[in-house]
């Protein structure tokens, strides 16, 4: 029997504990940008019983995401995207964050959107940073969510020379993502199918280490020092989310 196709990409710790929660009975497609991390966490999910196949996928290129979609249609049909991917401030360039976190999620949506099955779902996961930056105008809100996926990167908004930091960019491709998801809602449900998007704040990953250890770690730790819980999050509360937002209760 085929069974339904759920698209992983990002070889991460929320990839991996929404995979968990939603990925038994399913044939999982888990691709990154690197091999190394694909089948770390593969081997994970593979001796806790799923059933997992790899494959290196650079989210910043498209022909790239195209051959990941063509795999998973060869799957079976794709009935779920969970999309983690991505790099931090501390991680990339100002040119990279916008090619991997903001473009390329643009076009994995779009992408996936013209395969997911109806009755399908997909789980972008985002960041606080997009609602932590200046108010946008409601001409450029609209410019993120709307503009032509091969042109957003050509937007005054996202010239690099209007950028100051890496963290200004990554708060441009947060928001970006929050946009996108909702233009793409509307897309996706003319299949029958949802999108929805996660935006968590600190979670303790291998990333948010990074950023800990990071020029602005003392930031980030104060951040969270001062915030309700009084601690960051964890890759599982973020799955409990998904659960329910993939789920027949969403």
């Amino acid at each position: 029997m085929t069974k339904e196709v759920m698209i992983v990409v990002g070889a991460g710790q929320i990839s991996l504990a929404i995979a968990r929660r939603m990925g038994y009975g399913k044939k999982i497609l888990l691709s990154d940008k690197s091999e190394k991390n694909a089948k770390a966490i593969a081997k994970v999910l593979e001796e806790a019983g799923f059933d997992v196949e790899t494959m290196v996928m650079d989210l910043a290129d498209r022909t790239s995401i195209q051959a990941m979609v063509k795999r998973a249609t060869a799957l079976g049909p794709v009935k779920y995207l969970v999309n983690g991917a991505g790099v931090s401030p501390s991680q990339a360039s100002i040119e990279t964050i916008l090619k991997v976190d903001l473009y390329g999620t643009a076009v994995l949506l779009e992408e996936v959107g013209k395969v997911i099955e109806e009755g399908g779902v997909g789980i972008v996961i985002s960041s606080q940073s997009g609602f932590r930056m200046k108010q946008l105008t409601p001409e450029e809100d609209r410019q993120l969510a709307m503009t032509s996926t091969e042109e957003l990167l050509e937007l005054p908004l996202l010239a690099t020379e209007n950028i100051k930091n890496t963290l200004q960019a990554y708060q441009l491709a947060k928001r970006c993502n929050e946009k996108r998801v909702m233009a793409q809602a509307v897309v996706w449900g003319q299949r029958g199918a949802r999108l929805n998007d996660i935006a968590p704040g600190i979670v303790v990953t291998p990333l948010a280490l990074d950023e800990f250890n990071g020029i602005r770690g003392d930031f980030y730790k104060n951040m969270f020092a001062k915030s309700p819980a009084g601690r960051p999050g964890t890759a599982d509360e973020i799955a409990d989310v998904a659960e329910l937002l993939m789920s027949e209760r969403a």
